[in-house]
């Protein structure tokens, strides 16, 4: 796909300074402005086994709580670390295929994503299957979310020839893009510093 909106730095005309890494500065919620002064929160998302709750648990260490969210019976999994001097707190969302829900666990997800506090989508893929996951990523992306995209399992993907080139992709979606192999943590010193990015950026209101 070709990106209309952005320079080749990914940065919109109308960008606000301190974004230019993430390309999007605002995004329709049913709750109020969200602060960046105020902690950080980051939801990981993506499909079922693309290595999501590995890469959380590398993200948040041992020191994880575990609740029922309000109002149903489906479990997410929530932890802290401190990423440029501030607690960011991580949440292990149920896997989803699409913001458009069809099971409860999805509903959950994306009601957690775009209801709830969230400042920061990590959106994480196979990648082996990154053609037909990326719908996922420009869902994300067309509700205005700010989004960090992972993709992982980049070992097994060489074993059948497939090479993902993160800079041109991050160039073509206009977001930040990581490879990761999470079984061997190979990439996530540079998944914290995009984290860190993010943390250390211009506060922005989010809008409805």
């Amino acid at each position: 796909m070709d990106c209309h909106d952005c320079h080749q730095t990914c940065q919109p005309k109308n960008q606000k300074k301190g974004w230019k890494l993430f390309g999007i500065n605002s995004r329709k919620s049913v709750k109020n402005n969200i602060d960046r002064d105020s902690q950080t929160n980051v939801a990981l998302v993506g499909l079922p086994n693309v290595g999501k709750s590995l890469l959380f648990n590398l993200l948040t260490g041992t020191y994880v709580t575990v609740s029922n969210y309000p109002g149903t019976t489906v479990e997410v999994a929530k932890g802290n670390r401190i990423i440029a001097g501030e607690s960011v707190t991580f949440f292990d969302t149920p896997g989803m295929y699409s913001l458009i829900p069809i099971t409860e666990e999805e509903s959950v997800t994306r009601d957690l994503i775009m209801n709830e506090n969230v400042n920061l989508v990590i959106h994480i893929v196979d990648a082996k299957n990154l053609g037909r996951m990326l719908n996922l990523t420009l869902q994300l992306i067309e509700a205005q979310l700010p989004v960090l995209l992972v993709v992982n399992m980049i070992d097994e993907a060489a074993k059948l020839g497939i090479w993902i080139d993160e800079n041109q992709l991050a160039h073509k979606l206009c977001i930040p893009v990581v490879t990761t192999e999470a079984t061997q943590k190979v990439g996530l010193k540079k998944l914290i510093a995009k984290v860190a990015d993010y943390v250390q950026s211009t506060p922005v209101l989010f809008t409805y």
